[in-house]
């Protein structure tokens, strides 16, 4: 256990708790009452704060920021590295975020023992690799299907902590995820966002779109996320059904240089409530 953070240091620490702290058993469940919201990942915030070793920008007020500006929830990753998101971060965060708490990680056994100790609403489960600037594909459901189903899953569940599952917009990826009974998929845009050209875009469009019908047939609940941005987020949402939490951090991030955290998430929010 010597390995793993004394996470009960932190949440006895005194941090600024924002008024009306009051949260449901589990935001996940709250949350599946309306569609279609916006997640703010705060990454990046951590990311301009840890490239001078120093204490601004703060993540934690960025997501006081984000909630305030209509974000209905924060998303984060904590990395193995810890590139960007900390520790102490998670449990600052953990105390004042109001909306869905969505803890981002691989399933490792350190991270499962911090999601754990904090009672995450919401974990996401994806692949990580020292090497990758950012998380680059969805998870390999036939090669993790046993190990999350004997040791991920279970305590996780105890918890009660609601799963998602990071996966590409694979048939097979989602009926696993259907298979080990997670609450949740977040489809990997990715290749949507990235498409070189009108054709590969409208094709992987078509490819969100099944996978999003064939996971809410199957009964789980249809997230999504990576390299979304103004440009490409309404085509996104005129095409692709059944869509409940939407996750994005970069954009919205680089857009708030120049126009301030507050306007552009309320612009993101605006965006895709208007479209529900």
């Amino acid at each position: 256990m010597d390995k793993f953070v004394n996470y009960n240091y932190y949440l006895n620490k005194s941090y600024p708790v924002r008024e009306d702290p009051v949260r449901p058993l589990n935001r996940f469940i709250f949350s599946c009452l309306t569609m279609r919201n916006l997640l703010v990942n705060i990454d990046h915030v951590a990311t301009l704060r840890n490239a001078r070793g120093e204490t601004v920008p703060d993540p934690v007020k960025a997501a006081i920021v984000a909630e305030k500006a209509g974000a209905a929830g924060i998303v984060f990753h904590l990395r193995e590295d810890r590139r960007h998101i900390r520790d102490e971060d998670v449990f600052r965060l953990r105390k004042v975020v109001r909306g869905l708490f969505d803890f981002e990680m691989a399933p490792t056994d350190e991270m499962i023992e911090i999601c754990t100790g904090i009672k995450a609403d919401l974990v996401t489960l994806v692949p990580e690799s020292r090497e990758e600037l950012t998380t680059e594909g969805g998870l390999d459901m036939r090669k993790v299907k046993d190990d999350f189903r004997q040791r991920v899953f279970p305590p996780l569940k105890q918890a009660g902590i609601a799963i998602s599952l990071f996966v590409g917009p694979s048939d097979e990826d989602i009926a696993i995820s259907a298979e080990l009974e997670a609450e949740a998929v977040e489809l990997h845009t990715g290749s949507y966002a990235n498409a070189a050209t009108e054709q590969v875009r409208k094709n992987e469009l078509k490819r969100l779109r099944d996978a999003a019908v064939q996971a809410h047939e199957l009964g789980l609940r249809v997230n999504a996320g990576h390299g979304l941005n103004f440009d490409n987020i309404q085509p996104f949402l005129d095409h692709v059904p059944h869509l409940a939490d939407i996750s994005i951090g970069h954009a919205l991030i680089a857009d708030a240089v120049f126009n301030g955290l507050e306007n552009t998430v309320r612009r993101m929010a605006d965006i895709i409530k208007a479209n529900d």
